[in-house]
């Protein structure tokens, strides 16, 4: 029988709403699956014939701790999603990647940390003088914590924040606030093996005039959405840059992609999610199991291909 770990952080304990419908679909398809926190150095990954990362959550803040754990463990089982990916996505200047690929995605300025803060920032609103609106996040984050909604008359306020992210040697992310999510939400599309499995809708997060988030991830109001056809095909362009860009040989076996809509209706990509993002299989019938037999599948094949 296989021997699967479920790779969590100590944080994250009883919070990973996936973990309940995975272990069962694990169970039932004859995987041997633990679940195991990343941050526990007690753990010896070699017992397992794949490391799955599931809730890694806190690595945000400990990124070269955790990329150190990555390449352990990548040295001695099957990683998923494998390493490479990992380098590259667990920092949002994957995005400049993206567009440069031609994705279509959320404007995005980086502030890195020799520059200016409020300099910095005054150049991004110039850049966009229709946004009312703008947040700053850090360049490694989830969960949105420590990003926060302002308004162009805040700019003090916000360039302090810029300025305590970069002090704690964190690169910046500048993107203009996009109204339609407060009516909308998000629409994160899920694949497995590249192909689509379902989506859900995320609701507006970032309130106006509310402090950043400092816990680990924000509670998010998510219910089952059927994605239209111009989400398809973003989503579906995303993907073929995604391989492009890194040379993936074969699909990954999880990814999200999470959208939202430009003033004229378009759908843009806000991120996309290859390390540890919830999947919602309570919101998708049977995706438990089909993400289950991705994994089996990927453990056969032993280690990815590049």
């Amino acid at each position: 029988m296989p021997r699967i770990a479920l790779a969590s952080a100590i944080a994250a304990t009883g919070h990973d709403d996936d973990q309940a419908p995975l272990l069962a679909a694990c169970a039932h398809a004859g995987l041997d699956a633990q679940v195991l926190a990343w941050d526990d150095p007690t753990v010896s990954w070699r017992r397992y014939d794949a490391v799955l990362l599931r809730s890694t959550w806190n690595y945000t803040t400990r990124l070269p701790q955790f990329m150190a754990w990555c390449e352990r463990v990548d040295r001695v089982t099957t990683l998923l999603n494998p390493l490479p990916v990992l380098r590259w996505n667990t920092d949002k200047h994957y995005l400049a990647d993206l567009a440069a690929a031609g994705v279509p995605i959320v404007p995005s300025v980086f502030v890195e940390t020799d520059e200016e803060p409020l300099t910095a920032l005054r150049d991004f609103l110039a850049l966009h003088l229709d946004s009312e609106e703008f947040v700053v996040k850090p360049a490694v984050g989830a969960g949105s914590r420590d990003a926060q909604r302002y308004a162009r008359d805040q700019e003090f306020a916000a360039a302090n924040h810029i300025g305590r992210l970069l002090d704690g040697g964190r690169s910046v992310l500048l993107q203009p606030y996009l109204a339609s999510v407060d009516r909308d939400g998000e629409t994160a599309l899920i694949y497995f093996d590249g192909d689509f499995s379902h989506a859900i809708r995320k609701g507006p997060l970032l309130r106006a005039d509310s402090d950043a988030a400092d816990a680990l991830f924000a509670r998010e109001a998510i219910t089952a959405r059927v994605p239209v056809a111009d989400e398809r095909s973003v989503a579906g362009h995303v993907l073929a840059a995604l391989a492009k860009t890194l040379g993936l040989a074969t699909p990954l076996a999880y990814a999200r992609i999470d959208l939202i809509r430009d003033s004229r209706g378009e759908p843009r990509l806000l991120e996309l999610e290859l390390c540890e993002p919830s999947l919602f299989f309570v919101h998708g019938a049977d995706s438990a199991s089909c993400f289950v037999d991705v994994v089996k599948r990927h453990v056969a094949a032993g280690p990815y291909a590049t």
